[in-house]
């Protein structure tokens, strides 16, 4: 008898679980086809990132910044440079020195 209970629980639990998996992928369904109720997206058609409009909200026509990978040691070689050229490493090379 208690595995009859515990098989009835399982299935009610197991109905519960896919009724709301349904009703959340009907949800988010539902969502993606609205649009987003900003001005952006009214004023330009899409929704867009507010960095790239000027206060007055007109688009910005200045070239964006590009990040671009460097290789570990290029990057190693640059700092070594830049150290090395600093004020203070001669400065603490010459106490070493006396």
């Amino acid at each position: 008898m208690l595995h009859l209970i515990y098989i009835l629980a399982f299935t009610v639990i197991a109905f519960l679980a896919v009724s709301n998996l349904i009703r959340s992928l009907i949800s988010v369904s539902m969502g993606s086809q609205r649009t987003p109720p900003n001005s952006f997206s009214r004023r330009f058609g899409q929704s867009s990132h507010p960095e790239l409009f000027d206060n007055q909200g007109v688009p910005i026509s200045e070239p964006l910044l590009v990040m671009r990978s460097v290789n570990v040691d290029d990057a190693r070689e640059k700092l070594n440079a830049i150290f090395d050229a600093s004020p203070s490493v001669t400065v603490q090379e010459g106490e070493d020195e006396k």
